[in-house]
This record gives structure tokens, sequence and C-alpha cells, in this order.
């Protein structure tokens, strides 16, 4: 019988690979049709009801591409609708949150100096404010206050820092950054889903049968396109934050996330302004510059990392791995092999934060990655890198024997 936490592992693996493609394809189909959309031009020639037209070459071939507002004087018989990208990467993000943050939700998600709940109501207080955000920000586009495009956007920015701010008030730092990337993402998604798509799908319709469709479903679905526009880099930086301690793994990561938000709108400025050839507002690259300096000393201020803090004390979902006749073998072991680096204060060379922000100095450290120790360094060898502290596979070994024996675990 294969090992469940080697199987885990995989479907992780697979989870996160899934869901790298469909973000792939969502964000290169969105980016595409957003410089296009900026880079169509009017011509006198062009047939009637045509709005604009491009000319583009790639893959050895020229592409004459034309846009109508309405639609042509005859529809065509196949439409493509590119929707199911954004779909997939929301359904593959979920499967993700579940197996990484709700499976493995008292070392990832939970942090008892911060919020001291049981594993069902951090889940249930992480799916909530997913549905809630959605709804929040949906009523919020459809009151008056919608209406203004840019009013309505300061507020969303305020909506998203708060619960920037929130979210590490509830649970790890890890686990705050990844979720206010899930949150955005949902609403992302989401307006695909239930504003773009269905608007679209009704004017079709009215278009197929004669009749002259109402400008307000357009005007709707092109605002939800431009917050998503807007929504996309910040989404991605969350998505990858957690390989980097130095941006979720502060007092400060809060704000750092905020500033964040910034940044995507600098960038994405600067890609919007060229594609429409209004010129290249060179100034947004120094600002985001000058904000992404503030990111790195907003990281170092105080110098200790104060975000997802490991206690001492070993936390009961974990005492078995302290508790097995292995463990004083393996703790010797992890602190002649591994504490170098996994420390509050790391002594190799070049390493000036634990890597992950996984320290393995105390028992209840070591007992809380009981399973990543297992992974990373027993089952195989990505532990340590090039194997710069000469893990012996005798050692290797031991690291299996005291995972299995505590879990149980005799297969191989």
């Amino acid at each position: 019988m294969y090992e469940f936490a080697i199987a885990w592992e995989w479907l992780a693996f697979a989870a996160r690979w899934f869901h790298v493609i469909t973000a792939i394809a969502w964000i290169g189909s969105s980016f595409y049709f957003i410089a296009l959309d900026l880079g169509l031009v009017k011509r006198p020639h062009l047939p009637p009801g045509a709005y604009g037209e491009e000319w583009q070459v790639h893959g050895g071939g020229f592409y004459h591409i034309q846009k109508y507002l309405v639609a042509p004087a005859q529809m065509p018989e196949h439409l493509t609708w590119f929707k199911y990208e954004s779909y997939f990467t929301w359904l593959s993000g979920f499967l993700m949150l579940c197996i990484v943050y709700y499976g493995g939700a008292n070392l990832f998600l939970i942090d008892r100096h911060v919020l001291d709940v049981s594993v069902p109501v951090a889940i249930a207080i992480s799916l909530a404010s997913l549905a809630g955000g959605w709804i929040i920000y949906d009523l919020l586009c459809k009151s008056p206050i919608g209406k203004n495009t840019w009013g309505l956007m300061i507020l969303l920015y305020l909506l998203l820092v708060f619960m920037a701010w929130g979210y590490t008030q509830l649970f790890t730092g890890r686990a705050a950054f990844l979720h206010l990337g899930a949150f955005t993402a949902t609403i992302m998604s989401a307006n695909v889903f239930f504003i773009i798509i269905p608007n679209q799908k009704i004017v079709v319709a009215d278009l197929i049968a004669g009749r002259t469709p109402d400008a307000k479903y357009g005007r709707i679905a092109k605002q939800r396109s431009l917050h998503n526009n807007y929504l996309t880099l910040p989404v991605i930086f969350f998505m990858l934050s957690n390989h980097y301690p130095l941006a979720f793994g502060t007092q400060f990561n809060w704000i750092i996330a905020a500033i964040v938000f910034l940044m995507g709108v600098t960038i994405r400025h600067w890609f919007n302004t060229t594609h429409a050839r209004k010129g290249k507002p060179t100034w947004t690259w120094l600002v985001t510059v000058i904000l992404f300096i503030l990111i790195m000393w907003l990281s170092t201020v105080p110098k200790v990392l104060t975000g997802d803090k490991q206690a001492e004390a070993i936390a009961p979902a974990f005492q078995q791995f302290a508790a097995d006749p292995h463990f004083p073998a393996v703790k010797q072991l992890i602190s002649t092999r591994c504490t170098m680096c996994h420390a509050a204060e790391p002594v190799y060379e070049g390493i000036v934060r634990p890597p992950k922000n996984v320290m393995l100095e105390a028992d209840g450290e070591i007992a809380a990655h009981a399973r990543e120790i297992y992974i990373q360094a027993g089952r195989s060898h990505a532990m340590p890198p090039g194997n710069v502290t000469e893990v012996t596979p005798e050692e290797r070994r031991l690291l299996i024997s005291w995972y299995q024996s505590a879990t149980g675990d005799k297969t191989e």
C-alpha cells in the first residue's frame, strides 16, 4: 500500500501543476485581449458596425482582427467563448487551498498565538470570508457608488486593505497572504461567471433574435473586466508569496500587501497606456521601484520575523512525533544537519532568514514539521540543498523510521 503522505504530496503537486496551467491560460488570454482592445485603430474602410481593427504578425503569418461593439450584419456560426480558463483556475486554486491549508490546517492555517480556534472553525472562517467578500463586492458594484468607476475602485482598494489586515488577525502570515490572493481571485472569477459571461450571452441572444441589446450589459461587463485587469498582478504575487517569508512573516505584512496592490496598478497602467498608444509613462516604473524598496524595508523592521510564530510547547496534534522513541536521535540529527539554516538566527553563510520561515530548534518546531522533514529529507533528497551538510543514507532512514513509527505507518 502506497503511503498516505507520499500520495498526498503527489496529489498536491498535481493540483498545483493543474492550477499553474489553467492560470497561465487565463492570465495569458486576459493580457492578450486587453492589449488587443486598447490597440484597436478606427479606419474609414471598416465594414458597417466595426469599431476598430488591428494587424498582428506571429508564427510566420499575419492576422487581421476586427472588433464589433454590437455584432456584424451576419452572426458567425461559431463563437469562441473565453471562460473556462477562469473557472478552472479558480477550481484548481480552491483544490490547492483544500489540500494544503485545510488538510494541513494545524501547521499552515492556524496560528494559535493569533487566534486559537479548532480546525473546523478555521476552515469555516476561510470559506465564509471568500463567499462574503464576493457578496460585499458585488453589492458595492450594484450600489449608487458603482456608477463612479474610479470612486468604486478606491473603495475596492480600501476593502482589500481591510481584508489584508483582517486575515493577519485570523491566520498564519503565510495563510493570510494566500487567502488574500484567493479572496481577490474569487472576485475576479465570479465576475466572469456571474456578470461578464451572462451579460454577453444576453447580448448575443438579443442579436440573434433581431432585438437591440441594452447598452447597460456591455457597460457593466466592461467595469468588471477593468477591475480584473488591475487585480491580476497582485493575485500572482500572493500566490507565489508562500515561498518568501520576508513578505508574509513580518508584523507589517498587511501593509506590504496593501503596497502590492498599488504596484499592480502602476505596472498595469504602464501596459494599458502603452497598448493604447497614449505614450510610455515611464514614471510608473520609478514609482513601482520605490514601492518595492519600501516593502523591502518593512520586511526587516524589526529584524526578527514576527509572523507565523512557532510555539516552543508541543501542540497536541504533533505530540506523537516528540513522544516517539526515535525522537532524541532525530533531534540530534536535525541540530547538526539542519539548524544552521532553519534557526531564528541562521549561521550558514548567505542565509539571513530561515527558509520559508521554518525553524527547527525547539521540540515543538521539529514535531510540527515532521511531515515536511519526512518528505524533504527522508523520502527525497531535496533537503539539504546539494546535501551540503552531508546527510547520510542511514540518517535519512532514521527520519523515515521516526515518521512511520510515530504515525503507525510501517509500509515501504
